[in-house]
């Protein structure tokens, strides 16, 4: 570990594909079904995101065609998860959890002692 003060965080973005590169599952995806899961409505989910219930819908049935399985049900008037929907869900916040702590422990050890401490004057016109 090093001596100072972190003042940088390295901050990565995942997401799971399929083999041809399309989005699967990633935040927005996990943002769009916690909204549902809150809401149970997938309108309110939309309206929370400031999406359109269309976009907000297309993006839930191109994950569930990609893996094969539904992640949302009707349930009377709203929306639910589905038990997958559900346990994917879950595995992404322990994969996510995990990724930003190792990202965390990776940079620290590696990256952070190279970066300066504090704010760095700009170059002078004369030094240039």
């Amino acid at each position: 570990m090093c001596s100072h003060e972190v003042r940088f965080r390295m901050r990565s973005k995942i997401w799971i594909e399929d083999e041809g590169g399309k989005v699967v599952f990633g935040l927005g995806r996990y943002r769009m079904l916690d909204l549902v899961r809150r809401t149970g409505s997938l309108n309110a989910a939309a309206k929370a995101l400031k999406m359109s219930y269309r976009a907000v819908w297309m993006r839930i049935r191109k994950s569930e065609e990609r893996l094969g399985r539904p992640l949302v049900m009707r349930d009377g008037n709203g929306s639910r998860l589905t038990p997958f929907g559900e346990s994917l869900m879950d595995g992404f916040d322990r994969l996510h959890a995990r990724v930003i702590a190792e990202s965390d422990r990776f940079f620290e050890g590696l990256m952070a002692d190279r970066l300066p401490e504090g704010p760095q004057d700009p170059p002078s016109e004369e030094s240039g």
